[in-house]
């Protein structure tokens, strides 16, 4: 059996940015680990609690929010977040949940960088930043053979990216697919969150792959990404794959 805790951990350690302070935020459902200029999280804290309420709020006037698994239309007058996490379900064609990972994530970043001109926040796998340096961070996907052995580099996300990863093997979320590692890259965190739930529920076996990399360029929301399933793995657009060290 795999362990998600422990993949977050090793995951978590591939992440050192130069520069910057790392502190660790938890609230219920919610681990954050973020690193800026300086420790902000009182400032993080705050903004988390916030998120959270507004998505409880919606969820307690719309239960099934939190349980389709289906495009989700938002309704009038909702907030920044939730019009988000619609947008994402309907162009990547899932539940609204399947975005909220990226789409706190970003929330939180974008606040802080009011504070710090380098951002990075992980959430449960799921990654905004925002830093005029490259990132290098670690490919984890269960037991193939790249797991922790590949690193992908990907531009300075100056203007703030998402880098976010579903599995079919790994962790508890839901997914349709087993894909042992979807990562999408794009300049919308919950629209990558959510299209990298979308791709691994469509790869249930190595050449499955092949196809979601030719259709990439197609879809809305990606500058890049990377799929993993057993022995094979394909990416697309403005990422370097490198041995972890190198």
């Amino acid at each position: 059996m795999h362990d998600p805790f422990s993949s977050r951990n090793r995951y978590r350690s591939t992440m050192g940015h130069a520069g910057l302070v790392g502190f660790r935020l938890t609230e219920q459902e919610t681990d954050l680990h973020i690193q800026a200029v300086s420790d902000l999280s009182v400032a993080a804290r705050k903004t988390l609690l916030r998120l959270r309420q507004e998505i409880r709020e919606y969820i307690s006037s719309y239960p099934e929010f939190s349980t389709n698994l289906t495009p989700w239309n938002e309704n009038p007058g909702t907030s920044t977040l939730i019009q988000s996490m619609a947008n994402a379900s309907r162009l990547a064609e899932v539940g609204p949940m399947a975005s909220v990972a990226g789409a706190i994530a970003e929330a939180v970043g974008r606040k802080l960088l009011r504070r710090s001109s380098r951002i990075i926040v992980e959430n449960g796998g799921d990654l905004f930043a925002c830093s005029d340096l490259p990132l290098t961070i670690g490919l984890y996907a269960g037991d193939t053979p790249f797991s922790g052995k590949i690193a992908m580099q990907i531009p300075p996300p100056v203007d703030g990216m998402g880098i976010c990863t579903s599995s079919g093997t790994l962790g508890h979320s839901i997914s349709f697919g087993r894909a042992d590692a979807a990562v999408v890259m794009g300049p919308d965190t919950a629209l990558a969150d959510a299209l990298a739930t979308s791709m691994a529920n469509q790869i249930h076996k190595p050449e499955d792959i092949d196809t979601l990399i030719k259709k990439a360029a197609e879809r809305q929301g990606i500058t890049a990404m990377v799929l993993v399933k057993g022995d094979r793995l394909a990416a697309y657009g403005k990422v370097k794959l490198l041995r972890m060290g190198s």
